[in-house]
């Protein structure tokens, strides 16, 4: 079984992650994922906004029943997600997200 890339295609494999924003907290669907690209599709289901940031990229603030996505490239490592609100991730918006 033989895997061909081709220059310039699409075709590359993204992973989805959502993530559920709930009383201050952060629900991932995966705590991990294979390195290269992955989308995380961020759902806010409190009434307070919210962003989320992985990896040097973050969501605008996202009011209650707002959903973005963004897609970052993760190398082999250990990252790091928060909300960037002031006093949110010292309240518990935070958790770590690990690249395989």
């Amino acid at each position: 079984f033989a895997v061909v890339a081709y220059a310039g295609s699409k075709q590359a494999t993204v992973t989805t992650v959502k993530v559920t924003i709930k009383n201050f907290r952060f629900t991932l669907s995966k705590h991990s994922a294979v390195h290269g690209k992955v989308k995380f599709v961020v759902t806010n289901k409190d009434s307070i906004k919210h962003d989320f940031k992985i990896a040097g990229k973050k969501t605008p603030l996202l009011g209650k029943g707002q959903t973005k996505s963004i897609t970052v490239t993760l190398k082999k490592k250990k990252y790091t997600y928060i909300c960037t609100v002031p006093g949110h991730a010292a309240a518990g918006m935070k958790g770590s997200f690990k690249a395989t």
